[in-house]
């Protein structure tokens, strides 16, 4: 392997930095998106039922910091408790929620595109070099097969870091797209009893 590394020439070390960075995001990523730390089981119907309990802000803050399905939570409750649109609330929550989940993601997508680009890079320095090389000995078929081969090397590890990026991008957005979704599902009672007291508040004052 390391011969290879080698014989490929400086190119190939932006192509495995790359590779490092793509992995310790897809590993980072794996482990922030597990759902059931972003959308626990029973946490909005423990809300419902103790709804009076979080005119406290520190009930508020400890539900925010508890999950993300919990950060939307607390919007919606900051906003009911302050006579504010509590849809609005929790839509303007949600793009911060959004955004959390999709960290990291627009550098694994730039290392997706980069590099087959770095790959082919380095595939064209190589053949200048190769052609560049004066010399009966060094223009022999065998020493320019053998060069060409070498100058090879960066496009094929340029698609070996390219295509598992790209699939892992397209997933990671697949899944917070779901997750997002369900997050919507889940929150509907939830948004239902905040306006229907709103609407009784409103009535009563």
């Amino acid at each position: 392997m390391w011969s290879i590394i080698s014989a490929a020439g400086w190119p190939i070390w932006p192509l495995i930095f790359g590779s490092v960075v793509a992995l310790a995001i897809v590993f980072e990523r794996i482990w922030a998106l597990r759902k059931n730390q972003l959308l626990p089981g029973n946490l909005v119907a423990d809300v419902c039922k103790t709804l009076p309990q979080f005119k406290d802000r520190q009930n508020i803050a400890r539900l925010e910091a508890h999950s993300a399905l919990g950060g939307l939570m607390a919007a919606g409750l900051a906003a009911f408790y302050k006579n504010e649109d509590i849809e609005l609330a929790m839509q303007d929550k949600s793009i911060g929620v959004q955004n959390t989940l999709e960290k990291h993601l627009d550098v694994l997508s730039m290392i997706a595109s980069a590099a087959p680009l770095m790959g082919l890079l380095g595939t064209v320095i190589g053949m200048i070099e190769i052609f560049a090389v004066q010399g009966s000995s060094a223009q022999t078929p065998e020493a320019i097969a053998a060069g060409i081969a070498v100058a090879l090397y960066n496009t094929a590890f340029g698609l070996i870091v390219a295509i598992p990026a790209m699939v892992a991008y397209r997933l990671f957005k697949i899944r917070i797209s779901n997750i997002l979704d369900d997050m919507g599902e889940a929150l509907k009672p939830f948004e239902d009893l905040l306006k229907q007291h709103a609407t009784s508040n409103r009535k009563a004052g």
